[in-house]
């Protein structure tokens, strides 16, 4: 792609390769990974890399850990990639302890190595250039490969690569794609072009509706996000979600696409309830009937099948965001209608975001989508706009 410097660029034959992945992947109660898609993602990267006579050092986080936290040990991704790749993977104790980079130093051509959790070092999401230079020390090449943090300046995406001439660094496979991906969907749609905005909060996307509302032809707003709309409105939505400091500025995005003429839709129904749980009672109302004391946790039948029939002549679909608690069985309907109704379509469909992705998988839809991407925040701020600290140093373009 124009404007970034991909691996296919630089030389990396029989060098050592430290390769920033994304394995922040589910984890059940017994530690056995969920959803194995971004490890898979990462999976044409590596092979380049061994089909180079490369080493490879894998470093990813996985959670939020406070310092070193077991249960968030990469052990799991490492064993899940031991049955994906045909050398044997090694797994590293620790970050940068003197064991660690005795390994990184003995690999050989080949060998794939994989540190563990990044994060169990407060000097990563700190953005410690000392830490990051213990990184870059233990390789000849930087591959960034994990689009899902890009938006993130820590050390092993922003600083680390201080350490690497231009020539020394790229984006992998997965990155490239990424934003080669966004950079279309953007400035070249198929139309009619309709995004699908859900979530808990606009707060969280405010500046992604911005960005979409002179882009699209049309626009649905679920989730939570939607009863500040609603309240906006005039609506009294009980109990739901509202970011009262933000009612004026959904009123703005209300009639800013009545300027542009793109049509906005919100919930027309949703389930209600008074609390978030299996257990409690729940009834589909419209939004004028929210009970007081109650709380809209997802799009009803109604607002499904209306969606429904708005997405039917859309060619090009972006979803970012849930329709409801789609955690919670008896308030996930809505979502995965959703799902099914943008997998079903003959639209060039994307969809971002980590619980957008995961209820397409939930929802069995995966393989019908045209694009699944790995990042959520980093998608968001790709929309609005905003250049990537992970981005920045591989020579993103400026149009971009």
């Amino acid at each position: 792609m124009k404007g970034i410097r991909s691996i296919k660029d630089i030389d990396i034959e029989g060098k050592k390769v430290f390769l920033r992945c994304d394995f922040n992947v589910p984890l059940d109660e017994f530690g056995i990974i969920t959803d194995e898609r971004r490890i898979r993602s990462a999976i044409p990267t590596i092979r380049y890399c061994l089909d180079n006579n490369c080493s490879i050092i894998l470093a990813s986080h996985l959670g939020r850990p406070k310092g070193r936290d077991d249960s968030l040990s990469l052990t799991p991704v490492a064993k899940r990639l031991n049955r994906l790749l045909a050398p044997e993977v090694k797994l590293a104790d620790s970050v940068t302890s003197a064991d660690t980079v005795a390994m990184a130093k003995d690999l050989k051509p080949g060998e794939v190595l994989v540190l563990e959790n990044l994060r169990f070092n407060p000097g990563e999401t700190k953005n410690d250039e000392t830490f990051a230079k213990q990184l870059a020390d233990m390789a000849d090449i930087y591959i960034n490969d994990a689009f899902g943090v890009c938006h993130r300046a820590h050390a092993s995406v922003e600083a680390i690569t201080r350490f690497f001439d231009d020539d020394k660094k790229a984006a992998g496979f997965l990155l490239q794609k990424e934003i080669d991906f966004s950079h279309n969907l953007l400035k070249r749609p198929q139309r009619p072009f309709l995004a699908v905005v859900g979530g808990s909060k606009v707060s969280g996307k405010l500046q992604a509706l911005r960005c979409l509302m002179p882009r699209v032809d049309k626009l649905i707003i679920g989730g939570g996000m939607a009863f500040t709309f609603l309240k906006a409105q005039g609506y009294n939505v009980g109990n739901s979600l509202v970011e009262e400091e933000l009612i004026d500025e959904a009123n703005y995005i209300l009639k800013e696409a009545k300027r542009l003429g793109v049509k906005l839709y919100l919930p027309v129904d949703v389930v209600a309830a008074p609390a978030i749980n299996n257990d409690a009672p729940f009834k589909c109302v419209t939004t004028q009937e929210i009970p007081s004391d109650w709380m809209g946790l997802d799009i009803g039948p109604a607002s499904s099948r209306l969606f429904r029939e708005v997405l039917g002549d859309a060619q090009t679909i972006l979803w970012n965001g849930p329709m409801g608690v789609f955690e919670v069985e008896k308030f996930s309907r809505g979502s995965f209608k959703m799902s099914h109704a943008i997998a079903e379509s003959h639209a060039t469909t994307v969809v971002g975001g980590g619980d957008t992705a995961d209820v397409v998988a939930r929802a069995g839809d995966a393989d019908e989508m045209t694009f699944m991407s790995t990042g959520g925040g980093a998608s968001l701020e790709l929309i609005e706009g905003k250049e990537l600290p992970g981005v920045r140093p591989l020579r993103i373009s400026e149009e971009l």
